[in-house]
């Protein structure tokens, strides 16, 4: 196993369940990490690489459902497959709809699980990636000063220069100096691009 290998997080109350899931996942190339109720896995430090849970939904402290909200208020994003003995309709329903990536019933047949990991694995590296870019866009942006920042978001609206300048009660080329030092600073070649990085960093709402 690579040192970089994914990592599967599962969380089970019952061992044998846990033991099996792990040995399987292990076999398949990725990392295991496994907790027997959801506080453990809230405890843990989560490892920076692609990765996704395997949950069960009835857990002795806190429900997978639960759990899949907590996360998303920690900002948690980690994919989710929930599995259980005791679900139905609604339950899966909510789930699906919080974001989770499949919702297996147990028994699990070993080819079904595999692939909602790889699908699961996947939708993280993508997040992943996201998550980096709008990062490194937000570094860009704490390198503006309080007046150049106005003058992003302004731009970004896709004001004028002149409309800009009489709208913070300055001149036009003050606006057009604070404008060329915003494009070299966020790495924008253009309008279109600086368009886009401001809505990536929620500057601007996003498109419909």
């Amino acid at each position: 196993m690579s040192s970089r290998a994914p990592v599967v997080y599962i969380v089970d109350d019952d061992a044998s369940i846990r033991d099996a899931l792990s040995l399987l996942v292990k076999e398949e190339g990725f990392r295991v990490e496994s907790f027997k109720n959801a506080s453990g896995f809230l405890e843990f430090k989560h490892l920076k690489r692609p990765s996704c849970l395997i949950l069960d939904i009835k857990l002795p402290d806190i429900n997978g459902l639960e759990l899949q909200e907590i996360m998303e208020e920690r900002g948690i994003f980690i994919p989710i497959i929930f599995i259980t003995g005791h679900g139905n309709i609604p339950m899966s329903v909510k789930g699906i709809k919080g974001g989770a990536v499949d919702f297996l019933p147990k028994p699990i047949t070993e080819k079904k699980l595999i692939k909602a990991v790889g699908e699961a694995i996947s939708k993280h590296k993508t997040l992943r990636k996201k998550q980096a870019e709008i990062e490194s866009i937000r570094q860009r942006i704490d390198t503006l000063t309080p007046r150049e920042k106005e003058v992003f978001e302004l731009v970004a609206r896709e004001m004028l220069s002149k409309q800009i300048a009489s709208r913070l009660g300055t001149s036009l080329q003050t606006i057009k100096v604070h404008r060329a030092r915003v494009m070299k600073k966020m790495e924008a070649e253009n309008l279109r691009e600086l368009i886009r990085l401001a809505r990536k960093a929620g500057i601007i709402p996003p498109l419909k």
